[in-house]
């Protein structure tokens, strides 16, 4: 059976879904991090930010001064190997509070609300296209911070991001300036990262030989990591050491993920009453797109009715959003009389004009998207739950289970 889909995504959030599964097409950003930098939430501990305290190199190198402002001068402009790691950091709840912002704070959640729009969607862009959008993404958040924290906490920003990027910052025109690479040097250095790259893409594109690539790639990964230390000076690796201020432990990051679109009522709905995710605050959410025609959709709504009927009392709301394909699925009458048929007992939205697939960049029926109490997006999965012996119904619900030990 295949899956009903749009198209296939190349992902700058990366890989989504819970669990990897066949039935999803979410390259680890192929094109866009040489290293695999993966944001997936079981990945984060290794690939946001940790890579660089595991580095020989810069262990050498965590000394606690004062950031050179004058590095950061040519940003947000970066390389195409440089993993653009600055809007996943400014979600998460530790470095706002590394910043300085209460939780919640409003005038945060203003500037989030208006770049996530864009920023969820940019994840189905070419690789070139996205990179430069989430790059003028970049320049607009430095602006607005600018007026929203004191100095010595925006150089602070820098500093995280430099660390999350690891020695792909060297890349960096402004931080290669700042720590004296010569012009042999940089070009050395890329030489370097982009036979790494080279085999991450190979990898991210599934193929047979997986785990040969996987150790080729490891053996890169090592090569990289004993280049770096034989191409900089002892006086360079200090300079490094001044850009990346004091450690920052990314190991525990988790919500790096965009908050989620709101709903966009179409004045059609069935299964329940009409609501909105901000009526929902403080609720786990779990949102579904299907269409009623779709059979890998229909494999999948018995787990939805499950959630309903066993999460509802622990404080998760499910919400369906039944977007059309075929000319049945247009009909309001037979989406209700299907739904009624499925037993649903949760609310769905009828969106006949895929204003809400389009909100959300959904490329795929069915698609799950799990959402926190304080409304960001924290994993999806598309395609059904237990493809080809795939777990994603219970993926979800351990990741659920987290969820709601979360504070409000």
């Amino acid at each position: 059976m295949l899956q009903r889909r749009v198209r296939s995504t190349d992902d700058c959030f990366a890989r989504g879904s819970v669990e990897r599964h066949a039935t999803v097409a979410l390259p680890m950003i192929p094109d866009r991090s040489a290293v695999e930098y993966s944001l997936h939430s079981k990945t984060i501990t290794r690939d946001l930010g940790m890579r660089l305290l595991k580095n020989a190199l810069l262990s050498m190198i965590l000394v606690l001064v004062l950031p050179n402002a004058r590095a950061f001068c040519d940003e947000p402009k970066q390389e195409p190997v440089v993993p653009q790691t600055l809007l996943q950091l400014i979600h998460t709840p530790e470095v706002q509070e590394e910043l300085g912002f209460q939780p919640d704070d409003e005038a945060l959640l203003a500037v989030l609300r208006e770049i996530d729009q864009t920023w969820w969607r940019s994840r189905n862009l070419p690789a070139e296209k996205q990179r430069e959008t989430i790059s003028e993404l970049e320049a607009q958040l430095l602006k607005e911070l600018k007026s929203l924290v004191k100095e010595d906490k925006f150089k602070r920003l820098r500093e995280i991001e430099v660390q999350s990027q690891g020695t792909r910052s060297l890349l960096r025109p402004g931080i290669a300036k700042a720590v004296g690479l010569s012009s042999s040097q940089s070009q050395e250095i890329q030489k370097v990262f982009l036979q790494t790259d080279k085999l991450a893409r190979r990898l991210s594109e599934k193929p047979k030989d997986r785990s040969g690539l996987e150790q080729e790639l490891n053996s890169a990964r090592e090569v990289e990591q004993r280049r770096l230390n034989e191409l900089l000076t002892s006086a360079q690796r200090v300079s490094l050491g001044k850009l990346i201020g004091k450690p920052f432990d990314s190991a525990s990051l988790k919500r790096i993920y965009p908050l989620a679109p709101e709903l966009i009522d179409s004045g059609e709905w069935t299964g329940g009453e009409p609501t909105t995710l901000a009526d929902q605050r403080g609720k786990v959410v779990l949102i579904h797109f299907y269409a009623f025609q779709c059979h890998n959709c229909v494999a999948n709504f018995e787990h939805y009715n499950r959630w309903q009927k066993s999460l509802e009392s622990r404080g998760v709301c499910v919400i369906g959003i039944q977007t059309p394909e075929t000319s049945a699925e247009r009909n309001v009458s037979l989406v209700k009389a299907a739904a009624k048929e499925k037993g649903f007992q949760f609310p769905v939205l009828i969106d006949l004009q895929n204003k809400n697939w389009d909100a959300w960049g959904n490329t795929m029926w069915p698609t799950v998207y799990v959402v926190d109490k304080k409304g960001y997006i924290r994993s999806w999965w598309q395609g059904e739950l237990n493809w080809q012996g795939a777990t994603g119904d219970k993926s979800i619900e351990a990741l659920v289970d987290q969820l709601l030990a979360e504070s409000k």
